[in-house]
């Protein structure tokens, strides 16, 4: 895009971020970045869709912000809600669109040089958007599509009236707000709409290859209406698929710790994971070797006298252990040792952001993967000049 478009609308949106607290310094030098990275793009589309996702998002984060801040608890004890993005949460929704507009840019770089020199022959390519064309189009579309879709269903489904239930569950049993994989018919609605915005914004500043393009040079094949309704509207449900494959993959691989005084979800500072202690993820009271001794003298293979040796040794090697200022991995409990936060639901594999980024990487290449099957053109041709 021109420079001083591309100039101008990054000052804006940094300026914005930076005057309404959305992003950390770190965070602003990331979204200075992502969007340098997108004004290298020929088009004005990718850095349209950065600025569409990166607006619509911020609004939606502060509907309703002080009700949502009442829902979860925040890690460090105070209510929940969204603080400032880090370089981390901006990285993870916007990493992936970045990569494939560069590479888009590169093609469409070359195809103009290749046109413009009068020595070239027959170079292959469009500088327009044709039907059945380049794939990493797809990609950047479904990229952002998917996480507009995840951030309005996570931002708006938690103000639903009815409880989230667990997509990964067999029964889809009940979760608090908030967890990781919980999923409300307001949230399904809400990632339908964040696509519906960003695919829409697409299909108004796509350089489509129209008649009057094809005859030149870099034209190609021209879009019919039809086919503008069926790719506007494949887009459409592949991004709000991206927030169920979102709530699906949070759900498995990111562990949901809840605050048993208050049974809200606990947040991670910038998306990270939420410490708990070791031995309260499988012990709700005291160690291991205490519960196991307790449960050999109601087994009746040990004596009453060795019980009471037994845990009187025991609390005090644990009361040296879990309550010294030395010990960094302490156990938060209550007067009667139970612990402060309890695993509800997920694995401790990834945090929000690898979610994120996965799911994000996820929609835009198998976005690319079923373009190139119905179009017929070879996935090997995003690398292609």
């Amino acid at each position: 895009m021109k420079p001083i478009i591309a100039v101008a609308g990054t000052l804006v949106l940094v300026f914005r971020a930076w005057k309404k607290n959305s992003l950390t310094p770190a965070g602003l030098i990331a979204a200075t970045l992502t969007a340098a990275a997108h004004a290298y793009h020929p088009w004005n589309l990718p850095f349209v869709l950065l600025c569409v996702f990166f607006l619509a998002g911020t609004r939606v984060t502060h509907v309703k912000e002080n009700v949502k801040a009442t829902l979860t608890v925040h890690s460090r004890g105070t209510s929940g809600g969204e603080g400032p993005r880090t370089h981390v949460q901006v990285f993870a929704n916007s990493l992936m669109g970045s990569i494939l507009t560069v590479l888009h840019a590169y093609q469409l770089r070359t195809r103009e040089a290749a046109y413009a020199d009068p020595n070239t022959t027959n170079p292959e390519g469009t500088v327009c958007f044709s039907w059945g064309g380049d794939l990493l189009v797809v990609g950047i579309i479904a990229n952002y599509a998917a996480v507009a879709a995840d951030t309005f269903s996570s931002e708006l489904g938690i103000l639903s009236t009815g409880e989230p239930r667990l997509i990964t569950s067999l029964t889809l049993r009940k979760v608090p707000r908030g967890t990781n994989g919980g999923v409300t018919l307001m949230g399904l609605a809400a990632g339908f709409l964040g696509s519906t915005i960003v695919v829409t914004s697409a299909m108004l500043f796509l350089p489509a290859c129209s008649p009057e393009t094809a005859p030149t040079l870099g034209g190609g094949r021209p879009w019919l209406m039809d086919q503008r309704r069926l790719f506007m509207g494949f887009l459409v449900l592949w991004g709000a698929l991206g927030s169920v494959l979102d709530s699906f993959l949070g759900g498995v691989f990111q562990r949901s710790v809840k605050d048993v005084r208050s049974g809200k979800i606990v947040e991670g500072e910038g998306g990270n994971r939420v410490l708990v202690s070791t031995d309260t993820d499988q012990i709700a009271g005291g160690s291991a070797k205490r519960v196991e001794a307790k449960a050999v003298a109601r087994s009746g293979e040990g004596s009453k006298a060795a019980e009471e040796s037994d845990d009187s040794a025991m609390d005090d090697e644990d009361a040296k252990d879990r309550y010294s200022i030395k010990n960094k991995h302490r156990t938060p409990s209550f007067g009667d040792q139970r612990p402060t936060r309890v695993v509800e639901s997920g694995w401790d594999l990834l945090d929000n952001n690898d979610v994120n980024f996965l799911m994000a990487s996820i929609m835009s290449i198998g976005g690319m993967a079923v373009a190139s099957w119905y179009w017929g053109v070879p996935i090997e041709s995003i690398m292609k000049p």
